[in-house]
């Protein structure tokens, strides 16, 4: 459930290391937003937007019009002169070059050009069907594997497009695959990182942000780390302002920069915020559309045609992989298959099908070690410090699916061998 705006967020003291002292009554009795414009407080128009009046612009309008009519008087003064001038030339050249060989002159090379009709060789243009991923040549999906079909007519859910986009999605995964940073910052360990993630995800909760919002957020703070080495005053502001872009790339209506300010505790000023903001965009060359396992994660249900509880499983165990520095390197849509994997067994529901390989490109092979690692995080007992992604998926609202018995060990590995004893 979203946290009370009342009341200051506790994971700050975490990332700064001091005790939190009681609550300021000044600051819980309301909220800094940006205010509404009205009447009174309207803005006042700058010098620039001076000159830009209707009276000036007819002015102007005017003098264009005069300007416009000179200037073609102008160029038919230059014309005649100049056709003048090409009459005394051609009496003082005294020749003449006949329309037909000029137009000899022209055709000529044209069909000297023209090769045999042997020697034609026709250029064959690329299809989209060409990969595997794609289906078969001319680019078609086969019949039992298009789920897309149920949704022909849709103009919102374009479902001519939609393996092509998760397709395109998935190679672009190519260029933000991300290695274990955290050896090059000196002042940053692991923890720290889980416990700016698990904030994260309380600032998600407290604004009511889009899951796309929390997982891009930490894809910037990732990325950002991993070229830039920062010290850990500044973790917050990193966290912060990646999830602050985020919000811009993903919201329809994003949280204003107070919001934010307020959700740090006020441990930062204004224009420190803008300066980070500015760097992590710089640090990404400004290239934040980064695929991740969210999107795929849907995609993958619907072809599963798994009902919201597994999804939601499928989910949690996605969002607690957030946590983990050592997934930081794993793609997001076989992150993302994995998940939904683990979840499918968890619920009796079978494992990897035929349609289920063919739109994510994995096998049960292939999944099968990151399944097992996973398996091994849910076993684990949760950190006290990292709470939240628990908490969050302990409500009614998310089927309580952080309660859910963990999978057996035999029960996972049958299903992964019988998979792949299967092909």
């Amino acid at each position: 459930m979203p946290v009370q705006r009342g009341r200051k967020n506790s994971a700050v003291c975490k990332l700064r290391g001091k005790a939190k002292g009681p609550a300021n009554q000044e600051d819980d009795a309301h909220v800094v937003k940006r205010a509404p414009s009205s009447p009174q407080g309207a803005p006042k128009k700058r010098s620039a937007f001076v000159d830009l009046t209707n009276a000036k612009n007819a002015e102007l309008g005017a003098q264009a019009k005069n300007e416009t009519a000179v200037k073609k008087s102008q160029k038919s003064k230059v014309a005649i002169k100049s056709d003048a001038k090409l009459k005394d030339c051609s009496e003082v050249l005294s020749f003449e070059i006949p329309p037909k060989q000029v137009e000899a002159k022209v055709t000529e090379p044209l069909t000297e050009v023209k090769a045999h009709p042997s020697e034609v060789v026709e250029e064959e243009e690329p299809q989209l069907g060409s990969s595997p991923c794609h289906g078969d040549q001319q680019g078609r999906v086969p019949e039992e594997f298009d789920i897309d079909k149920e949704q022909a007519g849709d103009c919102c859910m374009t479902p001519e497009y939609a393996k092509d986009i998760f397709d395109y999605l998935k190679d672009r995964e190519e260029k933000f695959i991300l290695t274990d940073y955290m050896s090059n910052q000196p002042d940053l360990n692991k923890d720290m990182r889980g416990i700016l993630v698990d904030w994260m995800v309380e600032v998600q909760e407290n604004f009511e942000l889009n899951h796309e919002t929390l997982y891009l957020a930490v894809k910037l703070t990732d990325h950002y780390l991993s070229t830039t080495v920062a010290m850990r005053e500044s973790l917050q502001l990193i966290g912060s302002a990646s999830m602050l872009i985020a919000a811009k790339f993903e919201e329809r209506c994003p949280p204003c920069l107070d919001d934010f300010l307020y959700i740090c505790d006020d441990a930062y000023k204004r224009h420190e915020f803008i300066a980070m903001e500015r760097n992590v965009l710089q640090g990404l060359n400004f290239d934040i559309n980064i695929p991740i396992p969210y999107r795929f994660l849907r995609r993958y249900a619907r072809v599963a045609r798994a009902n919201m509880e597994t999804l939601t499983l499928a989910r949690y165990v996605c969002e607690l992989s957030l946590l983990e520095l050592e997934l930081v390197p794993e793609r997001a849509s076989r992150l993302a298959s994995a998940c939904l994997f683990l979840a499918l067994v968890t619920k009796g529901l079978g494992g990897w099908t035929a349609i289920l390989e063919y739109h994510s490109g994995y096998t049960s092979r292939d999944l099968g070690p990151l399944v097992r690692r996973l398996r091994s995080m849910l076993e684990q007992p949760a950190d006290d410090k990292l709470r939240a992604v628990n908490s969050k998926y302990s409500h009614k609202v998310f089927f309580e699916v952080a309660k859910i018995p963990l999978v057996d060990a035999k029960t996972l590995e049958e299903a992964l061998t019988g998979q792949e004893n299967a092909k």
